[in-house]
């Protein structure tokens, strides 16, 4: 999977990388594992900086993310709802 999660963090901003072999899209991901709330945007691999010698200085912009994260709690309920419908 060539694209990444981020999102932005007290300490800077968080990446996440998708497993390719999970079953779920990069889309689902985000919401799943993106802290309810919190935006988020999904880039390419290549628009994350390879030196991570300042890592915590990282800033992205997020005032158009992709959508906002819902949180592990709330998405594994929707999809108990989903397959009980």
């Amino acid at each position: 999977m060539n694209q990444r999660i981020i999102y932005p963090t007290d300490d800077g901003v968080a990446i996440i990388v998708p497993a390719a072999e999970c079953g779920l899209t990069i889309e689902e991901i985000a919401a799943k594992d993106v802290p309810t709330g919190k935006p988020y945007k999904i880039v390419d691999v290549a628009d994350i900086p390879t030196d991570r010698t300042f890592r915590n200085a990282w800033e992205a912009d997020f005032a158009n993310p992709t959508g906002h994260g819902i949180g592990a709690e709330a998405w594994f309920a929707e999809q108990a709802a989903k397959e009980q419908a």
